[in-house]
């Protein structure tokens, strides 16, 4: 891909890019002004004069009014970034020198590409193999850091089809400038005789035969008699710890529990489940994840 391929301003193509680059333009606007009337030696006066009362009131309240509009207008957009809906469509992206690798919950994989259907808003979970990672999507303008070590997450809703840029937008090293990938958004309809492509099964069903494989059955049963916490409706719900506090049952939770099970003990178990540090990849650690957290207890009544 030549660097002449990107347009300098993208298209935009999801539905938070129209409010971004609104909030982008003006901040460009007032700092090209505050530049164009910034302090010069050839309108200095030779003498200092006292100004008008008005006008140092007026210097005063009316950049307070401007920049607490623009910390308004930020901090809406932040969190409309922030809060993914509750109806949005689960992908798994796994960052790795010098690559990305993604997943869906139907099983299938893709290597610098990432299939998603039109209108639906998409929850990326990302994870890093190695260094910091930035996960960039800039036809939608949105773009999040992927950490070693824990799951971060980000959110897009495409409005048109079409095939956009992925790109790495943190010196990751040498390989960065080629750590590159296309969206392929895709209409509902196309997107689900996609997914029926796939033949490796579900990431959950996947997950259960590493489960299985690792031996976790032994302790994680469904029942009080089980020597390790019940997973069954776990994911999501507070879980109380040895030392009494409490911790959210979310994705870096249940992937510190497999890495490093004597972090943080549940109450009333003890320290028995070996580390799986080393022995199980980022990819398998989203299947087991995908897995837990299919595991809700069946309907009352």
């Amino acid at each position: 891909m030549m660097l002449t391929d990107f347009p300098l301003f993208p298209e935009q193509a999801s539905t938070v890019a129209h409010q971004v680059d609104a909030l982008y333009i003006m901040l460009t606007i007032v700092t090209g002004l505050a530049i164009v009337y910034r302090r010069r030696p050839d309108n200095e006066l030779d003498q200092e004069e006292e100004a008008p009362k008005a006008l140092e009131i007026a210097w005063i309240v009316i950049p307070f009014i401007f920049f607490m509009a623009t910390f308004v207008w930020g901090s809406w957009l932040y969190f409309e970034l922030a809060r993914v809906p509750d109806n949005a469509l689960d992908v798994y992206a796994t960052g790795k020198q010098w690559m990305w690798k993604f997943q869906h919950p139907s099983g299938q994989r893709e290597i610098n590409e990432l299939h998603v259907p039109v209108n639906r808003p998409i929850r990326v979970t990302m994870a890093s193999e190695d260094v910091i990672h930035s996960l960039f999507f800039p036809y939608f303008r949105t773009k999040a850091d992927v950490l070693p070590n824990r799951y971060r997450t980000l959110w897009f809703q495409a409005t048109k089809t079409g095939r956009f840029h992925i790109f790495c937008a943190e010196y990751c090293g040498t390989l960065h400038s080629g750590m590159i990938g296309w969206v392929e958004v895709m209409e509902p309809t196309d997107y689900q005789k996609w997914l029926a492509g796939g033949t490796e099964g579900s990431l959950a069903s996947q997950g259960e035969k590493l489960f299985q494989k690792y031996a976790c059955a032994t302790c994680h049963t469904n029942d009080a008699t089980a020597r390790g916490p019940v997973l069954l409706g776990l994911f999501g719900k507070t879980v109380t710890l040895s030392d009494n506090k409490t911790v959210v049952a979310d994705e870096n939770y249940i992937r510190e529990s497999i890495l490093n099970p004597q972090a943080k003990l549940v109450q009333g178990f003890g320290p028995i489940m070996p580390t799986f540090q080393g022995q199980v990849s980022e990819e398998d650690l989203l299947k087991l994840l995908a897995y837990i957290k299919s595991l809700t207890p069946p309907p009352k009544g």
